[in-house]
């Protein structure tokens, strides 16, 4: 899908009304996110991008009205549209926001929510996500993806962004994505996406909200292997680390081996037991086979039968994801920064 050629500068603001509220607050020492916070993060994002040349600025009408309602009194040099798709209060409302801003003209999107967020965000992104920048702010539960970034000047980096002043600079990249192929319970065909990863868990049911118990995690396939982060990177990241920029993932084999206590959610410490780790190039097949359940990004989404398998592809070829710091540095070091005033005429 073609941007428009009209001389705005757009900039999508998608925010998952849910995210840093599930039960994890319950069974691990999460913090809570609460819809005035986001608001106030909404405004800082709006703030920045204004300031910095975004013309237009598009939100989603959603039953909390987070956005919206952040947006409303706001005094900003740019225009607030405020898109009406058809929302369900279900996990698909990212993905149908998602579509909004494309099909509104917005090619940089600046994205409030977790590693669960994000992977709805590029799942609807599909083929255009070569097309789109994405800045993609934390306030989830399992923050790998995401960054922890003062709104404010990544409403900045949106705008530059938007404004096509990043397309040359090296400081974004596209990100890596694992793409999920087969057939799931009941013969159905599974197409879907995952960011960071992939987890094959035994003796478990789809739709399990609590954190993983793990005893019953098999297989891990990550994209990013973190020591500094929480979930199922650090399980990787503590033995072999990799990183974003690595054009490779980590496959994780879990049994008798090296045990050692991860961080599998905020605050929440378990026993985990490593039997290999082996880093796995991109564009190489791998097949998670048996009876038991695959949850992308924390989501237990899929079920395979026992005589089932799904076949799991790393690739990058995700949206471009922008360094904020990197992309505000390179803007002063190349004269795009500050924006200039109009000269003050002497009395």
């Amino acid at each position: 899908m073609a941007a428009r050629d009209d001389g705005a500068v757009r900039v999508g603001l998608c925010v998952n009304p849910m995210s840093g509220r599930d039960v994890r607050r319950l069974a691990a020492r999460a913090s809570n996110m609460t819809h005035e916070a986001k608001r106030d993060i909404v405004a800082r994002v709006a703030a920045g991008a204004a300031a910095c040349g975004a013309t237009d600025l598009y939100v989603v009408r959603e039953p909390f009205g987070i956005a919206a309602a952040a947006l409303e009194h706001m005094a900003l040099d740019a225009r607030v549209h405020v898109l009406t798709p058809r929302i369900r209060n279900s996990a698909e409302d990212t993905e149908v926001a998602t579509r909004a801003f494309l099909d509104a003209g917005c090619r940089t999107l600046v994205s409030l929510g977790g590693d669960g967020t994000n992977r709805a965000v590029v799942r609807a992104l599909g083929s255009d996500a070569a097309d789109v920048d994405l800045i993609p702010l934390s306030t989830g539960t399992n923050n790998v993806f995401p960054v922890l970034a003062e709104p404010t000047i990544a409403g900045m980096a949106a705008a530059l962004s938007a404004a096509g002043r990043l397309r040359d600079a090296p400081v974004r990249q596209r990100c890596k994505v694992i793409h999920v192929s087969g057939t799931g319970r009941y013969g159905l065909a599974v197409s879907d996406v995952g960011l960071i990863d992939a987890v094959l868990l035994r003796r478990d049911h789809v739709g399990n909200l609590l954190p993983f118990d793990p005893d019953r995690l098999d297989t891990l396939l990550l994209t990013r292997a973190e020591p500094d982060a929480i979930g199922m990177s650090p399980i990787g990241g503590l033995l072999a680390p990799v990183d974003a920029a690595a054009d490779a993932g980590l496959l994780v084999r879990m049994g008798p081996g090296r045990r050692f206590q991860a961080p599998l959610s905020p605050g929440l410490f378990r026993p985990v037991s490593v039997a290999a780790t082996e880093r796995l190039p991109l564009d190489v097949p791998v097949a998670f086979e048996g009876e038991g359940v695959l949850a992308l990004d924390g989501d237990r989404d899929h079920k395979i039968p026992a005589d089932g398998a799904l076949t799991l592809t790393l690739r990058r070829d995700g949206p471009w994801v922008v360094d904020i710091g990197g992309a505000m540095r390179w803007a002063v070091a190349n004269g795009i920064m500050p924006p200039s005033l109009p000269s003050q005429t002497q009395p």
